[in-house]
């Protein structure tokens, strides 16, 4: 900690940066170049999680994600993932593309938390730790499994014509 201000404003202060860091990387994410939308070395789907289906078996993933609150097009220009929008190759690329945009967003969140060791005594650091995997988590693992199977059907596309 390097600066002592409370637990009380330490949690108010970690509430508020949760809440900014969440808002402005999810308006820049929708500004972000379509070059931006590959899976890179963080986001690439890795063998053993068998196109998303290893996330269904341990986790279950199909028996929660709709719970869980969805805002990517809470900001002109972002794109909800409650629905694909069609059918189409294009259509199912652009879906693939966009739950690669919003794990990028739910790891940048995730990554802000060091900030809080700034103002957090340690338990209550180790807190926001838990905070922050608690409320991110879920999102990165839902787009690996939807990502994982929109890959699967892609390839078989390429692969029939």
């Amino acid at each position: 900690m390097v600066v002592d201000v409370g637990d009380g404003v330490a949690v108010a202060l970690s509430s508020a940066t949760w809440f900014l860091v969440s808002l402005l990387v999810g308006w820049r994410a929708v500004r972000w170049p379509p070059a931006r939308l590959e899976p890179g070395p963080v986001t690439h789907l890795r063998a053993w999680e068998r196109s998303g289906a290893t996330w269904q078996r341990l986790l279950r993933v199909r028996r929660w994600k709709d719970a869980i609150p969805e805002a990517g097009d809470l900001f002109a220009g972002g794109r909800s993932k409650r629905h694909i929008g069609g059918r189409s190759t294009a259509d199912l690329d652009g879906y693939r593309r966009e739950t690669v945009r919003a794990e990028r967003v739910h790891w940048l969140i995730l990554a802000s938390t060091p900030l809080h060791a700034l103002w957090c005594r340690p338990p209550l650091f180790a807190g926001m730790v838990g905070f922050g995997v608690l409320f991110n988590a879920p999102s990165i693992v839902i787009q690996r499994y939807n990502r994982g199977r929109l890959e699967r059907v892609l390839a078989r596309r390429a692969r029939a014509g």
